[in-house]
């Protein structure tokens, strides 16, 4: 980029263009008080940037500050309207609170069922289960782990999940 062909500055351009600016602003909005404001967010972009600028076409570059600013409002506009909810009455949302003691003794009787399964099973079941299930590892890294085949480990998991299924007709909803 080059200096100003003029004497003058890119604040000093664009002040003196500013109505046709206005006209690229609004074109990309639609409505006369956002291109007022992308406008004037261009302004001070450029006034605070103004000096560390040099450019040929100073009005050029003012017109595509202004034209990005704005697009810019549009992508954001279009990207909140996405999760805004105009509809929703707050003071009626659901907010979940704490468990109920019904829920929280349901969870308690389902954690005991499982463990007690659990107990029923050989230690190498057990062990498959817990790797698999509560640590996330794969079968195939169960299988290098234990020292045994990935069938294995796959009817290790099978019994574990059908012995705790064995279970679920306890649990009372």
């Amino acid at each position: 980029m080059l200096s100003l062909s003029s004497e003058s500055s890119l604040g000093d351009v664009f002040v003196a263009n500013r109505a046709q600016l206005l006209h690229v602003a609004r074109r990309i909005v639609r409505t006369a008080d956002l291109a007022d404001d992308v406008v004037q967010d261009a302004y001070l972009r450029i006034a605070d940037g103004a000096c560390d600028r040099k450019v040929d076409k100073p009005m050029g570059y003012c017109c595509q500050v202004v034209r990005n600013l704005a697009l810019d409002h549009c992508r954001r506009q279009s990207l909140e309207a996405t999760y805004r909810t105009f509809d929703v009455d707050v003071e009626t949302l659901d907010v979940p609170g704490p468990p109920s003691p019904d829920c929280v003794m349901r969870d308690r009787q389902a954690v005991g069922l499982i463990e007690q399964a659990l107990s029923a099973l050989s230690p190498r079941t057990r062990v498959a289960f817990q790797l698999y299930r509560l640590e996330g590892l794969t079968q195939r890294d169960i299988a290098v782990q234990m020292g045994c085949a990935l069938g294995l480990v796959n009817r290790l998991i099978a019994e574990a999940d059908e012995a705790i299924g064995a279970m679920r007709h306890l649990i009372k909803d």
